[in-house]
C-alpha cells in the first residue's frame, strides 16, 4: 500500500488524474473511491439518472440544513458514490461555461486560468461529435461529446417562441459566445453514458502501475512534518494506511475534499477545536465560498405529446426498452434535458446571466417519476449567483455527513435575477408557436400574477432546488480564504493538493462536469511537471 500518488475520489476530475499520471508507467498511483465500481446498468444508460439519483448503493444523498433562502426548506443534495462520482450519475449535459468566467479566474490572482490557457484542456479531453468543429473544439480526446439524438415537438417549439421573444439561435454554446438558445451537447456515445470513468478509467484499468480501489472510504490524510505522506482509509472493514511518496490528491468533490481536509486538521482553527481536531494548519477558507446554482421550475400542461405520456403504462415502456437494446434510440438515450437557453435577463449585461434547461416531463423529482399528465418543464437558473454559503462539521467522524448551508437567494441581485429568469420563461410560453400548445400553466399557476415580483419570489423560495454544481469549497487564490494556490497545491502543506470543483474561486456559467473534467487535465500535467527530476 506504498504509491507515488494517491487520489482521493473517482469522480470527473480524479479519473482524469488516474489516467493521465499513469500514462508514462513511471509512477505508481492509487485512486481510491469510497463507492462502488460501475456496474449497475443504470448507470450507463442515459435516461437511468432518475434510477440512481437518491439510491444509496450510487449517491451519497446529502441534505442541506434548513435554509432561509427558501423559507426555511431543506433540500436533498445529491453526489455520485461510484466509479465516475457524479458524472455517472448525473444529466449528461455538457457546457464549458463562458470565456469570461476563466479570465475572471486568473484576474482574481490565478495565473494560467484564463480562457486562452484552459481551452487546450476542454479540446484535449473531447472527441467532438457534432459539426461544426472547427478550432475551438477537440477531435481525439477520451470523452465523447455529440448532439443530442432526442428531438422533441414541444422543444422545437420553446426554440421558436424565444426567438420570437428576440432571442438568438446559436450553432454552439460552446463557443466563445455562449448566449443562444438550442439543443444540449450531452456526454454520449452510441446512445451510452460517457462519464469520466469510461473514459478515462476504462482504458487504463490495465495498466500495473495503476491500482483502483472501491468501497475505500478516506478517513483522514496521514500528515508529517508539514507534509502528506499518505491517506488513512476504511477498506473491507478495516483502517489500513496507504502512503504516498509523491503527492496526495484530493478529488472528493465540493462536499468530499473540505470534509477531509477538516478531519485531518487543515481548517478553521476554531472550529476543528471544537470537534477535538488537532490543527495542523489554520485555513479559514476550508469550506467556505460554497456556490451553487439553484433552479426555479415553471412547468406547463401540453396538447404536445411528452415524455410523461410516453412512458405512462407498461405495454409503453416495453416499446422504449425494446427500441433502445435494438437501436441504442428512442426516450431512453434521453439526458435530463433536451433544449437549452443561455440569456440576459437584462440588455446592457455583457454576458447572458440566466440559463434555461428545456425537460420534455414534468416531474416533482427525479426519484418520483412523471407527472400523470402530458407537460414540460422550463427550468431556469442564474449562472453566476453572489451569495455565498458553507459547509461544516457536523463530527470528527468522516461517516457524520457535513453540514451544508447554501444559503441561496441571500442578496437583492441573486432575487432579481430569478424571478427574471421566471418571468422570461412564462412570456415564451405565452408566445407562438408554443402558446395554442400550452393548456394551463401549472406552476406557478394563476394565482402568481406575471408582474407580481414579491408572489414570484416567494414561489421560487418555496419550490426551487439545486440543480447539483456544488463548488468553491477550496476555492483557488492567494487571498486569507484561499485554500489552494494557482497550481492547486494546498496552503501551508506540502504534497498536498486539491483538484475538482472546490477549487473553482467562482463556479462556471452552466453545468459543471466539463470544467471538472477541465481541472483534472489541468492539474495532472501541473502534478507531471513538479514531479520531474
Amino acid at each position: 500500500m506504498e504509491f507515488d500518488f494517491v487520489i482521493v475520489g473517482a469522480g470527473s476530475a480524479g479519473c482524469v488524474l488516474a489516467n493521465r499520471l499513469s500514462a508514462n508507467g513511471r509512477y505508481r498511483v492509487a485512486l481510491l473511491e469510497a463507492g462502488p465500481r460501475d456496474t449497475n446498468p443504470w448507470i450507463h444508460i442515459p435516461v437511468g439518472y432518475f434510477k440512481t439519483m437518491g439510491h444509496p448503493g450510487t449517491d451519497w444523498r446529502y441534505r442541506t440544513q434548513s435554509d432561509p433562502g427558501l423559507n426555511g426548506r431543506s433540500i436533498p443534495w445529491p453526489r455520485g458514490r461510484v466509479l465516475g462520482g457524479s458524472s455517472s450519475i448525473n444529466g449528461l449535459l455538457y457546457v464549458r461555461g463562458q470565456p469570461q468566467d476563466f479570465d475572471g479566474w486568473a484576474q482574481m490572482g490565478n495565473p494560467g486560468w484564463s480562457w486562452e490557457e484552459v481551452l487546450p484542456y476542454f479540446k484535449r479531453s473531447e472527441t467532438w461529435k457534432g459539426t461544426p468543429a472547427g478550432d475551438l473544439r477537440g477531435r481525439d480526446g477520451p470523452l465523447s461529446v455529440s448532439p443530442t439524438r432526442l428531438k422533441r415537438d414541444i422543444v422545437d417549439k420553446w426554440i421558436e417562441a424565444a426567438k420570437a421573444a428576440g432571442y438568438r439561435q446559436t450553432q454552439d454554446y460552446n463557443s466563445e459566445d455562449q448566449e443562444g438558445v438550442g439543443y444540449f451537447q450531452l456526454t454520449l456515445d452510441k446512445g451510452r453514458r460517457c462519464s469520466s470513468a469510461v473514459a478515462y478509467l476504462k482504458p487504463a484499468r490495465g495498466r500495473d502501475n495503476l491500482t483502483i480501489l472501491t468501497d475505500a472510504q478516506a478517513e483522514r490524510l496521514i500528515l508529517r512534518d508539514g507534509r502528506a505522506a499518505g491517506v488513512r482509509a476504511v477498506i473491507a472493514g478495516k483502517s489500513v494506511e496507504i502512503a504516498a511518496n509523491c503527492e496526495v490528491i484530493l478529488s472528493a468533490g465540493a462536499i468530499g475534499s473540505p470534509q477531509i481536509l477538516m478531519l485531518s486538521g487543515i481548517g478553521d482553527a476554531d472550529e476543528l477545536a471544537d470537534h477535538g481536531i488537532a490543527v495542523q494548519t489554520d485555513l479559514k477558507g476550508v469550506g467556505r465560498n460554497l456556490q451553487d446554482h439553484l433552479q426555479a421550475r415553471p412547468v406547463f400542461k401540453t396538447d404536445l405529446s411528452t415524455i410523461n405520456i410516453e412512458t405512462s403504462n407498461l405495454l409503453k415502456q416495453v416499446g422504449i426498452a425494446l427500441q433502445y437494446a435494438v437501436r441504442q434510440t428512442g426516450p431512453m438515450t434521453m439526458a435530463a434535458s433536451l433544449g437549452t437557453g443561455f440569456l440576459k435577463t437584462e440588455s446592457h449585461l455583457d454576458t447572458p446571466d440566466i440559463q434555461f434547461h428545456i425537460q420534455p416531463f414534468s416531474a416533482d423529482s427525479p426519484a418520483e417519476g412523471p407527472h400523470r399528465f402530458s407537460a414540460f418543464t422550463a427550468s431556469v437558473l442564474q449562472l453566476r449567483p453572489e451569495s455565498t454559503g458553507r459547509l461544516r462539521l457536523k463530527s470528527a467522524d468522516m461517516r457524520d455527513h457535513p453540514l451544508i448551508d447554501p444559503n441561496y437567494l441571500a442578496t437583492d441581485t441573486d432575487c432579481r435575477t430569478i424571478v427574471k429568469g421566471i418571468q422570461i420563461a412564462r412570456r415564451i410560453a405565452r408566445l407562438e408557436p408554443l402558446k395554442s400548445h400550452v393548456t394551463e400553466e401549472h406552476a406557478p399557476g394563476a394565482e402568481v400574477a406575471l408582474d407580481d415580483e414579491a408572489a414570484t419570489l416567494d414561489w421560487a423560495r418555496d419550490t426551487a432546488t439545486t440543480i447539483y454544481h456544488p463548488t468553491g469549497t477550496c476555492k483557488m487564490g492567494a487571498d486569507p480564504m484561499a485554500v489552494v494556490d494557482h497550481r492547486l497545491r494546498v496552503h501551508g502543506i506540502r504534497g498536498l493538493r486539491v483538484a475538482d470543483a472546490s477549487i473553482m474561486p467562482r463556479i462556471t456559467s452552466g453545468n459543471t462536469n466539463a470544467p471538472a473534467i477541465m481541472i483534472g487535465e489541468k492539474a495532472s500535467d501541473m502534478v507531471l511537471e513538479d514531479a520531474r527530476p
